[in-house]
């Protein structure tokens, strides 16, 4: 497969777009620097809150941030566009039809990804921001493949979306209580899975043995921008690698 160069619009938030830059490194096969991948990315911090863009319904500001993105992605002649937000995938369509550049759907490639590993009748915990949950782009996608889809009640909601913004504020995060909400989805509720719809909970490090349960969206999103690019994946990890 040809090489291809990779557009990365970032920001949301900076620190899990530095993990997806340092993911992307460090799961393509390489054994020196010319054999990574070619990368544009625009860490664009700026970018109006999408989870408030989304309850609030006023889109816009977001849209027109985002589309002078995509015309720097067309000037630099990057072949696919990954965007390391599960949130903003909300408006995946509207913005897809702002550039020809293919603009990888982070919500699809990880559904797919659950189908394939857990089977069809897989019963599906969803841990992701407010707007991601309220928009229910992961519960339809699960829907769309016959798979159940659980979102967590609404004081769990609460600490989910407490930890994702503790994260972002660089406060203290309350690691544990996160993860006694996805031992509670895996053995109270029986999820066969969860899955880490925000890339702040991909930054988070959680216990040992819940890594299997746990399928990391932005690991997903890494491994297939690097198929997309024309590398190899040296070692294809889905749930978070802290080791």
């Amino acid at each position: 497969m040809n090489r291809k160069k990779l557009g990365v619009l970032g920001g949301m938030g900076p620190a899990a777009t530095s993990l997806f830059f340092e993911k992307v490194i460090e799961n393509t096969e390489a054994s020196k620097d010319q054999e990574h991948i070619d990368m544009v990315i625009l860490n664009h911090a700026t970018i109006p809150d999408r989870t408030r863009a989304i309850l609030e319904n006023h889109k816009e500001p977001f849209l027109e941030a985002v589309q002078k993105d995509f015309k720097i992605f067309e000037l630099a002649e990057v072949d696919h566009i990954s965007i390391p937000c599960n949130t903003s995938h909300y408006f995946y369509d509207e913005m897809q039809a702002m550039t020809s550049i293919p603009i990888i759907n982070m919500i699809e490639e990880t559904v797919k990804f659950i189908r394939e590993k857990f089977g069809q009748t897989a019963k599906v915990g969803i841990l992701a921001t407010d707007g991601t949950v309220n928009t229910g782009i992961y519960q339809d996608e699960c829907h769309k493949y016959n798979m159940k889809a659980l979102v967590p009640n609404v004081q769990n909601q609460e600490k989910i979306m407490q930890t994702i913004y503790d994260f972002k504020a660089n406060k203290p995060v309350d690691v544990r209580g996160f993860e006694q909400i996805i031992e509670k989805m895996i053995h109270q509720e029986k999820c066969d899975c969860v899955i880490l719809g925000c890339t702040e909970l991909s930054c988070i490090e959680i216990a040992a043995h819940l890594r299997p349960y746990a399928v990391d969206a932005m690991q997903v999103l890494v491994n297939e921008s690097i198929i997309l690019s024309g590398k190899e994946i040296k070692k294809e990890e889905v749930v978070p690698n802290f080791e």
